[in-house]
Order: C-alpha cells, then sequence, then structure tokens
C-alpha cells in the first residue's frame, strides 16, 4: 500500500527515545471485541483487503447464557465472551452493523481427522495480540496458533504436537447469507478456490465471489475434500440445517462447487513442528489472488512478515505523537488503530478490482497505480472519521475521495453505504456529497473537484430515480420529507435531517468554487430544517405531506430501538438537536441561550443521550455555542470517556461503526472535535496529554507541526499562538498553519 513519502519519512518520529515504546505497542486489538464492538483482536495491515481473524461464533449445541446467544445472533468473527474456536477468516469487517463476510476458515486440529466443525472446534487460551499479530492455544489439540497479515495475504503458522496432524479449509462457516463456493485441491501443498459473499444486512443487493489459493509449507501426506449434506425430516420441501452429516470424497476428487464444501491436508508432524498456511485474497479472480500471493509473500517468512506489519501501523499511528499517561496513550493509539482499518483497498497488485455498480458486474477496473478503497459506511464515518484523515493522513483521505468518484464514474452514483463495490442502500441521507465537500473544504484538493461537484449536484438535484435520495421528489418540494411516504424503518426526519447537513456542505463547496447562485440554493435547503422544529415539544417532529405534525406523538419511542415513526436508531431526543452545521439557528428556534441549555442537560439528565450512536455524538460539544458553559463540554467528554472508553474488550460503548466511535475518542483524547461536516471549526474540549505533537502532511498543510498542550497552572483561557481563543472553537485552517494549542488539561 503506498502510505507516501511523508508517511515513510515520518516512521520514526515516535521511536527516536529507543527506551521508549512504539505507538504500535500501545494498541490492545481486544478493545471492542465485547459490548457489541463488532471489532476483532486478528491480524491486519492498514487499510487491506484481508486480515486473519479467530472465528469464534457460537454453536447452537453449546449451552449459553442469553447475553451470549444474543451476542452470537448479531455476532461478528469474534466475541471475546465466546470461548469455541473454529478456526482463523481471512476476509472480515470491523465494527460493523451487520454480520458479513467472515469467510475462507482455516482450522488446525491434531489426531484423528474430523470435518465436522461442532466437533473440531476447540476452547482455546493464552491470546496475544497487537498490530498485525495474533496467537493462542487451541486446548483440545494443544497446538499453537500465530497469525499475521499483509495488504492482500494472510500467513498462518501452526505448531503441532507430534502424530498425524490436519489443515481444514472448510468454505461453509462464515457469516454472509450465502453458502455457495467452489474449489481445487491445485497439488499436496496449494488448495484454489472461491466462496460467494454478500447481501449485506440482509438488503436484496447482488453477492460476489472472493477467490483465494492457499498453499503450505509442507506437502500434505494425504488429502480431500468433504461437503456437509443436509438432512430430509419426512416433510416434502424442508430441509435440515443444522446436525448435518459430513461426506468425504476420495483423495482423487479434487475439484468441488456447491454449499457447504471444504478440503483437508493431513501431515505427519514431529513435537512442535511448524507448518505455515499462507492465503493469498482476491475479488477479481484466482489468478490474481495467486499473483498477490506471490508478489507479497515469495516465501514462507513470518517473523519478517509480521515485521513489516508492525512497522507499517507504526508508520501511520506515528503521526501523532503524544506524551502522557500510559492508560490514556493506549486509549489513543487504539483508537487510532481502528481509525485506519476501513475504507479498506480492494485492488490487487496488478491494479485490478471489480467495478462499482447497482447491480452485480462482472467488469474489471485498473487503478494504475493508486489505491481504490471499499467498505464505505459514510453515514457513520462521515461525521469524523474522514475529517480525522483530512486532518492527520490527507494523501490516503485524497485516495478515498478518488475511489468515491470512481465509483460515481462506473455506476452513476456516488456511494452510499458501498462494500465490495456494491451499493447496500443501507441507512439513509447523502454522507458521499457531506464527505466530499467537506475534504475539499479542509484544503485536501488533489482531487478533480469539478467531477466531484457536478457528481454531488447529481445526488442533490436528481428528483425521481434517485437511488441516494430515494426521497428528493417530496424533499425537494416540501422542503422536508413527509412522514406519510415512510416505511416502518424509513426515517422521515432524520433522512430530511441528513439531506440538510449534505446541503449545507454542497453549499459551502459551491461558494468555494465560486457558484454563487446555487451555493445560496443549497445553503437556503439546508434551513428546512425549521420547517420539522416543534415548538410545543421543542423536538424535530415528523411531519405529514399536508403541514400537519405526526399525531400522537413520544419523543421517547425509539429509545430501544423500536421503530419510532419519523427516526432511524433513535428517538426525537436523540436527533433534538441535530443541526450541526446551524447551531445558532436552533438556539433561537429553542428560545435563546437559557432554554438551550436547559434543553440540552435535559437530554443527559433524562438518560437520552446516546454515546453508541450517531445522531449525537456532538452533543456533548454543544455547550461551546453558548459563551460560560465551555466547561460543561469538558466535564462532559471526560465523564462519557472515563465511562464508556475502557482498556477492556467491552471498552467501546457499542458498535465501532467502522472507526467512528474509535474517532470520537481520538478526536476528544486530543481535545478537538469537528462540529458538522462543511463547517471548519473543532469545538474544544480539555487535552488528555501533557503534549500532543501532530506531523502534518507539508504537501497539503503548510504547517509542519500542531501542537496542544495544557494551560500553565497559572492560565484559565484557552489560547492558540499566544492568543486568548474569546469562544469554544478553533478552525482547521489556524491549526494546519503550524499552530500552538493550549487548552484545559482533564
Amino acid at each position: 500500500m503506498a502510505f507516501g513519502a511523508f508517511s515513510l519519512a515520518c516512521s520514526g518520529c515516535a521511536t527516536a527515545k529507543t527506551a521508549e515504546k512504539t505507538p504500535a505497542e500501545y494498541v490492545n486489538p481486544f478493545i471492542g471485541t465485547s459490548n457489541f464492538g463488532a471489532t476483532h483482536p486478528g491480524a491486519q495491515y492498514p487499510h487491506a483487503l484481508t486480515s486473519v481473524a479467530p472465528f469464534n461464533v457460537a454453536f447452537e449445541h453449546k449451552k449459553l447464557n442469553e447475553f451470549e446467544k444474543d451476542a452470537a445472533w448479531n455476532s461478528r468473527v469474534y466475541i471475546h465472551e465466546n470461548k469455541f474456536l473454529t478456526g482463523f477468516t481471512h476476509v472480515n469487517l470491523s465494527g460493523v452493523g451487520c454480520p458479513e463476510l467472515g469467510v475462507i476458515n482455516i482450522m488446525p486440529t491434531a489426531g484423528n481427522l474430523e470435518l465436522d466443525a461442532q466437533k473440531y472446534g476447540s476452547t482455546y487460551s493464552d491470546e496475544q495480540a497487537s498490530p498485525g499479530y495474533y496467537r493462542t492455544t487451541l486446548d483440545k489439540y494443544g497446538i499453537k496458533a500465530e497469525t499475521t497479515s499483509t495488504l492482500r495475504t494472510g500467513l498462518s503458522r501452526y505448531t503441532f504436537p507430534a502424530g498425524k496432524s490436519n489443515i481444514i479449509v472448510n468454505l461453509g462457516l462464515g457469516l454472509t447469507n450465502e453458502t455457495g463456493g467452489s474449489l481445487r485441491v491445485v497439488s499436496n501443498n496449494e488448495i484454489e478456490g472461491s466462496r460467494t459473499v454478500g447481501t449485506f444486512c440482509y438488503n436484496p443487493q447482488d453477492v460476489r465471489p472472493v477467490y483465494f489459493v492457499a498453499r503450505f509449507s509442507k506437502p500434505a501426506k494425504t488429502l480431500g475434500t468433504f461437503k456437509k449434506m443436509p438432512e430430509f425430516t419426512g416433510v416434502e420441501g424442508e430441509w435440515m440445517q443444522h446436525n448435518n452429516s459430513i461426506k468425504p470424497y476420495p483423495n482423487y476428487q479434487r475439484v468441488m462447487s456447491g454449499d457447504n464444501i471444504g478440503a483437508y491436508m493431513r501431515f505427519d508432524t514431529q513435537a512442535n513442528e511448524q507448518v505455515e498456511v499462507k492465503v493469498g485474497i482476491s475479488y477479481v479472480s484466482i489468478e490474481n489472488a495467486r499473483q498477490n500471493l506471490n508478489t507479497e509473500q515469495p516465501d514462507f517468512a513470518f517473523e519478517h512478515t509480521r515485521k513489516d506489519a508492525q512497522d507499517a501501523w507504526n508508520s501511520l499511528l506515528s503521526r501523532i505523537e503524544v506524551q502522557g499517561s500510559e492508560h490514556n496513550k493506549t486509549l489513543l493509539y487504539t483508537g487510532l488503530y481502528h481509525s485506519l482499518i476501513h475504507p479498506s483497498i480492494i485492488q490487487d497488485v496488478n491494479g485490478e478490482y471489480p467495478i462499482m455498480s447497482q447491480q452485480h458486474s462482472a467488469k474489471v477496473g485498473n487503478t494504475h497505480g493508486k489505491n481504490r478503497y471499499s467498505v464505505y459506511s459514510l453515514w457513520d464515518t462521515s461525521r469524523n472519521l474522514h475529517p480525522l484523515l483530512s486532518l492527520v493522513y490527507p494523501e490516503i483521505q485524497s485516495q478515498m475521495v478518488g475511489s468515491a468518484l470512481a465509483m460515481y464514474q462506473e455506476s452513476g452514483w456516488l456511494p452510499k453505504w458501498e462494500l465490495l463495490s456494491m451499493e447496500t442502500q443501507t441507512m439513509v441521507g447523502d454522507p458521499a456529497t457531506a464527505m466530499i465537500a467537506d475534504t475539499y473544504l479542509r484544503g485536501v484538493q488533489t482531487f478533480d473537484v469539478e467531477l466531484a461537484y457536478a457528481a454531488m449536484k447529481k445526488s442533490v438535484e436528481t428528483k425521481h430515480n434517485n437511488p441516494i435520495r430515494p426521497e428528493n421528489a417530496d424533499y425537494l418540494n416540501l422542503g422536508y420529507v413527509p412522514v406519510d411516504d415512510e416505511e416502518p424503518y424509513d426515517g422521515s426526519v432524520s433522512t430530511s435531517l441528513e439531506y440538510y447537513v449534505a446541503d449545507f456542505a454542497l453549499g459551502q463547496l459551491a461558494k468555494q468554487l465560486g457558484h454563487n447562485q446555487a451555493a445560496k440554493k443549497y445553503l437556503a435547503q439546508a434551513q428546512g430544517y425549521k420547517k420539522l422544529f416543534d415548538k410545543s415539544t421543542g423536538m424535530l417532529r415528523p411531519k405529514q405531506r399536508n403541514g400537519e405534525w405526526l399525531t400522537p406523538y413520544d419523543p421517547e419511542l425509539g429509545r430501544n430501538f423500536e421503530p419510532a415513526p419519523g427516526y432511524i436508531e433513535g428517538n426525537a431526543w436523540n436527533y433534538r438537536f441535530y443541526v450541526p452545521f446551524d447551531m445558532p439557528g436552533l438556539i433561537a428556534l429553542n428560545g435563546g441561550d437559557s432554554a438551550f441549555i436547559e434543553a440540552l442537560n435535559a437530554t443527559f439528565a433524562s438518560n437520552n443521550f446516546d454515546m453508541g450512536n450517531e445522531p449525537d455524538i456532538t452533543y456533548p460539544y454543544l455547550y461551546n455555542y453558548v459563551a460560560g458553559q465551555e466547561h460543561n463540554t469538558a466535564q462532559h467528554v471526560t465523564r462519557l470517556i472515563s465511562k464508556y472508553f475502557t482498556n477492556q474488550p467491552a471498552g467501546l460503548p457499542g458498535n465501532d461503526d467502522a472507526g467512528t466511535m474509535s474517532a470520537w475518542l481520538v478526536f476528544s483524547l486530543l481535545g478537538i472535535y469537528p462540529v458538522s461536516p462543511g463547517d471548519m471549526n473543532y469545538a474544544t474540549t480539555s487535552t488528555a496529554f501533557d503534549k500532543v505533537t501532530i506531523h502534518l502532511n507539508p504537501a497539503y498543510y503548510a504547517g509542519k507541526t500542531l501542537s496542544i498542550s495544557p494551560l500553565e497552572k497559572q492560565q484559565n483561557t484557552p489560547s492558540l499562538d499566544g492568543n486568548r481563543l474569546n469562544n469554544g472553537f478553533v478552525t482547521h485552517q489556524q491549526l494546519t498553519q503550524g499552530a500552538d494549542l493550549r487548552l484545559r488539561g482533564q
């Protein structure tokens, strides 16, 4: 992966004092693996196509408590509470809200060959994980399993006991709704094949194959293939999908296709003999998977591969250098680690990737030396993760915008929630417009802005047959999305508010580009939120097409994720102040400063603030909009960090949402937070460190470093370059000139 010359030049900036730990050594990959955080501790490279993660999804036959049952049903590849491992998967997602991928599963066993995962699975112990490395011991067999990875390949090393040893490639296991695949045993040390994945969040988008080549460091003594056979229940049309029989095929039947298939390799091993398995992955072809493998792992070199991964992480993590407590360093660098996983590349070493389309396409594109990214959870990440990348890693963010624009050229539309070059249509709003406009306004301008502007205008202005804004006809006619049309989860208020955010960001960009009439139009559209403000309740309330409020109306409905007319993943309280681009206007609607602070206090006091979801995560920072209330921002942010973010598996407030919760933590520990896409202000809070140095990329920003440190004891007012800050905000442009920001300490 091309991190850029600046990234490589800065790789040692946090390690000059050799006695100090490197940033990667502070990362705890187990954070977020409980409490539905949906991260995993597996080995992965920054923004990589491949990762190698332990797969411990619980089986029905196990005795689980109610938490474990719920967690297993909603799980990703790994949940810390589960202790039954059935292999290591090679394509995985981190911190997303629906099960998907978790396939190309490889499991080492010893002794007699068993092909039923419920029977060959094992408890495990002695887990360790760090960026680019994972290890554990499989208790049932006494096998030490270690994994590492490159951008497009995974590498496992298994230390076996003496006797018969087995390595099973099980294509039936996974988190995806699909089970189909194919494989071919190429030789006694190589297997190739594919696995079908798709239908993220159970949406009816198409499916896509992921291709692999697995190569073994030791030739197998015997080998074969197998298939799980469904059992007929005696009722016509019904087939059991559990307690299936396993049918091994003769060793000479080396080609297999269908559902729930697999292959195995058997070895005679000496005590402590190590067998390595390297796996190349591609979304284009088996040939590309093999080329990826041959290029990135020409040899079996576990320690070298592990070190390369660790160095890649240190190169990026060291962009932010901090002095302070060990605990806060762990939180910061783990948060930054989780923020640098998605979006992830999808192109092969030869530049090929599956092109974007609204429906499945077998066409292949070529990046011609650039990175092509996938996994755009933009409803989440447009709020803070992409602004974080714009500040600290602008060269990466620029290529991510370039990938989004390429998707527009290929499919006709910008991405919304894209996965593997397929649009999942998950969540609402027009987040790509917000993300791209915000990126350009921050000074990351190394992409085709005229193409971007045309793409955003299409999303904003197309009334009919608009997959990005399916409610756009009503929105443009009425100034809001009416509740009349919504199905149970459409969220008319939520959708309208997301459109306003995007319109504001586009209006700001249009102004920057000199399109003044268009700017006035889009900025005026963003003011439509005032039509949804209900003075009698103080809420942004669902409204019908005829202009009447939805009645009856319960602002608490949706608090526990039950369907709530008008709202997505929350209730009216969670969206009450979700007009981040015009807080002064919303404060006026609420009756002024005092009434606004009273309403904001009530949100926290009534437990209607949800730290685990996106619409209200800016709310702790809203006190900064009222002079004299900035201290409440610092108090709430410090309290929330202490309550929800810990150095434990449950150390995230819930789903990491592809790094969004982690990005909130990173900004909040530093002492600044981006208030809205298109608004260049950061709200300030207290800083958690004795000193922060952000090494700015000089190709994008004039300043060499941004320094953040606590005020001296005799000082009370935050300052920028020695000048007093008269309010609780500082701009992106001020910081990237190379600033010295002094904030209150935590």
